[in-house]
């Protein structure tokens, strides 16, 4: 099964390009499934078809998902959100109130992840296209699973050693109820399903296209979302440059947006090397419906194959003596790299990741750390511990 998910800064049309892909993907015979993990839901209008919360048949082969995100949250954490609700009930909040409260901000597109991860499980697909929100969401987005392993990992078996041993006093002093086995199982559920998310969206048959348009602003928020991308160990495999300005027959106006996308595109083909930079024109009519989306989907690729396989390694890599990770573009003075104890801490920019080390390398010192041709390195010493 292969999974592309498509990202950008907003309004650059990553939806119409995942549109698209998904298009020419059931044309070529795969079953295709396209889904979003943005709030503002735009797959159903950008094909022309109704949303359906349920995967739904649109077009030979392709089918449309948009996640009904209610009923979701029910399935997935119906028993953190009532236990929430009835401690702020105990608090003398009304039911509305609390079930208001109980919303966990940007909780519809974690669920949107939980819902890819059930389709995948059930082996229909051969192709999941996913439209992600805005490229600053999606970072976070794609970032919480790691993070929340990290979290549970170190606090959950003291956090249930504690709840045991407090319960009491809690009833008593604070006069509200605590989580019972069975909402603390529910975490547990969530963060096991959400790691079975990242692994899917970081295996082998799963890869980000970046959609940008040649404009100055776009193109450097696409190149920190590429450091970015890598830092949390997803492959990137193409970028997608969007409403280029034809240069034929060009007035004195057109003229001027020729040539400053011209600027703009020498400095993407040298920004992303050696990453295919697929150009699409900007088209006199805004393609909606199947049928104009798979014309655009055959400019897009031209006879490039778009369910190949990510020609991409790994970003992060782990040998003997040494960890690599590939930060293309990252700036070595926007780099920090820390340890504590098991864990190598590495930010980049506003980013931060903390990767816990194998136990081989757990037990040793650093011996030296360099960022080069994109690609930062930390050495160990050899033998001994630290």
């Amino acid at each position: 099964m292969r999974i592309l998910l498509f990202t950008g800064k907003g309004g650059v049309g990553k939806t119409t390009a995942a549109a698209a892909t998904a298009t020419l993907a059931a044309e070529r015979g795969g079953k295709t499934l396209i889904v979003s993990t943005d709030t503002a839901h735009s797959l159903a209008d950008a094909l022309g078809v109704p949303p359906s919360a349920e995967p739904v048949e649109v077009a030979p082969g392709l089918h449309l998902q948009q996640v009904d995100s209610q009923k979701s949250l029910e399935r997935h954490w119906g028993e953190l959100r009532d236990y929430a609700g009835n401690v702020l009930a105990e608090l003398g909040l009304d039911e509305i109130t609390a079930e208001e409260i109980t919303v966990l901000p940007g909780a519809e597109e974690i669920l949107a992840l939980l819902e890819l991860r059930e389709q995948a499980r059930t082996g229909r697909w051969d192709v999941i296209v996913v439209d992600c929100a805005p490229t600053a969401e999606t970072l976070r987005l794609l970032a919480l699973p790691e993070a929340l392993d990290w979290h549970v990992n170190r606090l959950l078996p003291a956090g249930r050693r504690m709840l045991r041993a407090l319960s009491p006093f809690i009833r008593h002093v604070a006069k509200v109820s605590v989580p019972e086995g069975e909402v603390v199982s529910a975490g547990e559920r969530l963060h096991r399903g959400l790691l079975e998310v990242r692994a899917l969206l970081t295996g082998d048959d799963a890869s980000v296209r970046l959609v940008l348009t040649p404009e100055a602003v776009v193109v450097a928020e696409a190149r920190r979302t590429l450091t970015s991308l890598s830092l949390y160990g997803y492959r990137v495999d193409a970028v997608i440059a969007n409403r280029v300005f034809p240069a034929e027959g060009a007035d004195e106006w057109r003229l001027g947006w020729v040539e400053a996308q011209a600027r703009q595109l020498a400095t993407v083909h040298e920004s992303f090397a050696p990453l295919p930079v697929l150009t699409v024109p900007y088209l006199p009519a805004e393609p909606v419906g199947t049928a104009a989306l798979s014309g655009l989907a055959a400019r897009m690729y031209a006879d490039r194959d778009p369910l190949a396989r990510p020609d991409v390694e790994p970003p992060l890599r782990f040998t003997a003596d040494e960890l690599a990770l590939s930060l293309p573009l990252a700036d070595r003075d926007d780099l920090d790299l820390a340890r504590k104890g098991d864990d190598i801490i590495v930010t980049a920019g506003p980013y931060r990741r903390v990767i816990t080390l194998p136990a081989a390398l757990a037990r040793r010192e650093i011996s030296s750390a360099a960022l080069r041709d994109g690609r930062l390195r930390v050495r160990f010493e050899a033998g001994g511990a630290k």
